[in-house]
């Protein structure tokens, strides 16, 4: 969003001499996006930013997701992706589960204790939402302290990495977009403002604190500067999907003196989302955060709720004609879904073609309610999404039948299941 900010030292005029106090010139580095033809930042590091010394293979393991066929809605136990302690053999980037994917976003979850490496995105922002924990975002353009509740949007390509802090899990929901992630249009003036009518607004956000140089000698002592060099992680796409590599530099990216422009990492707390109410039952576009190419986020969150004298507060009966549903439940009690199992840590799936609603007994139960305390961040896709290794490793097998409460142990259920040759 163009939202101008300058960060140290920069020149009077950009595409100028810019020098160091000894008298070199520093290397002016325009992040842009759109080819030139929208926002950016210009960035003046003490090292040539392009410079790589080897490149080799990133081996992510994740596997070939799997289309959700045949159709059911799903609930998945996001927290037993890291069970006991092993989250403080985790690290926030490489230990990434991914849950669900499709050719525009992919979603993914870890609960971590180590730092990251150096870690850039070259297929499209993120959107990364902290369950729980606290930490630090580092990045070129400097640093953002993290904590419960902070959506931390990140620009494609940026440079960073996450420092966890405390004895605690940093718990992370990544949403990985294959474009940009910006606020819903519809909140913004025709030049990037957040409008009055806009849930939030620019005094909720907070960028990078720089600059952020890291004095640590690289460049090495030995004549290939070989002891200084640093590995970055870059996911990337590959023959249509997507792939990893580690890019080696002879200097820490991390040299930035001042950057200035509109294309930066910033956070924002769901705490600062000040919800939109109604007489009646408001849809979810009300609820609407951000939004990247075919998905929108959305957020529920405590907030009074539906005063008309008639009125019914959970959700409607409603059929996804043109999108997939993501849910991810992470604070208060969800009305909706009480009696399904999902609790703190779930996400729910429901797809395009099935319609979903209020487990049993809630939509009556919700009647005459006056505040909900819920807490939940959704994923709306415009394609279908397919199913990834974290999803079915953390599939409870049986909230499908949650609102008939006939389930496949049932005879007749199973014998249609083995009838079924596709």
């Amino acid at each position: 969003m163009a939202y101008y900010r300058s960060v140290g030292a920069i020149p009077p005029k950009r595409h100028t001499q810019h020098r160091a106090a000894d008298g070199s010139l520093h290397y002016e580095e325009l992040m842009g996006e759109e080819g030139f033809s929208s926002d950016s930042s210009l960035l003046y590091h003490r090292a040539i930013p392009s410079a790589m010394v080897d490149s080799r293979v990133w081996r992510t393991d994740e596997g070939k997701p799997e289309p959700n066929h045949p159709l059911k809605p799903f609930h998945f136990k996001l927290h037993e992706l890291f069970p006991g302690a092993s989250w403080r053999q985790a690290d926030p980037v490489r230990d990434r589960r991914v849950v669900l994917a499709n050719a525009d976003v992919r979603i993914a979850y870890v609960a971590a204790g180590l730092p990251s490496p150096l870690y850039r995105n070259g297929i499209g922002d993120e959107c990364v939402y902290v369950e729980s924990g606290a930490g630090v975002m580092e990045s070129v353009f400097g640093s953002i302290e993290v904590r419960q509740g902070d959506y931390v949007v990140i620009p494609r390509a940026t440079t960073h990495r996450w420092l966890p802090t405390g004895d605690a899990p940093l718990r992370l929901y990544a949403i990985e977009a294959n474009s940009h992630i910006t606020p819903a249009k519809r909140y913004l003036s025709k030049y990037g403002q957040l409008l009055e009518h806009a849930p939030f607004c620019e005094r909720d956000l907070r960028g990078p604190v720089g600059p952020l140089v890291v004095e640590d000698g690289s460049g090495g002592d030995g004549e290939d500067g070989s002891d200084g060099d640093v590995e970055v992680y870059v996911k990337h796409r590959v023959g249509g999907g997507v792939g990893g590599t580690v890019m080696v530099m002879p200097s820490h990216p991390f040299d930035v003196v001042g950057w200035d422009g509109c294309l930066y990492p910033y956070a924002f707390n769901i705490a600062d989302y000040e919800p939109i109410t109604g007489r009646i039952h408001q849809p979810p576009p009300a609820h609407q955060v951000f939004e990247g190419n075919n998905f929108v986020i959305c957020n529920f969150v405590p907030r009074k709720v539906d005063y008309h004298p008639l009125s019914i507060p959970v959700p409607y009966y409603h059929a996804n004609v043109d999108s997939d549903e993501v849910m991810f439940y992470c604070g208060g009690d969800y009305e909706a879904r009480k009696g399904s199992g999902i609790g703190q840590g779930s996400v729910s799936l429901h797809p395009g073609g099935h319609t979903h609603g209020p487990q049993p007994g809630a939509y009556e139960r919700s009647i005459g309610a006056e505040f909900f305390d819920e807490l939940a961040v959704m994923v709306d896709t415009f394609r279908p999404l397919e199913l990834a290794e974290g999803a079915r490793a953390t599939d409870d097998g049986r909230y499908a039948w949650s609102w008939s409460g006939r389930g496949p142990a049932d005879d007749r259920q199973r014998d249609s299941d083995e009838g079924t040759t596709e």
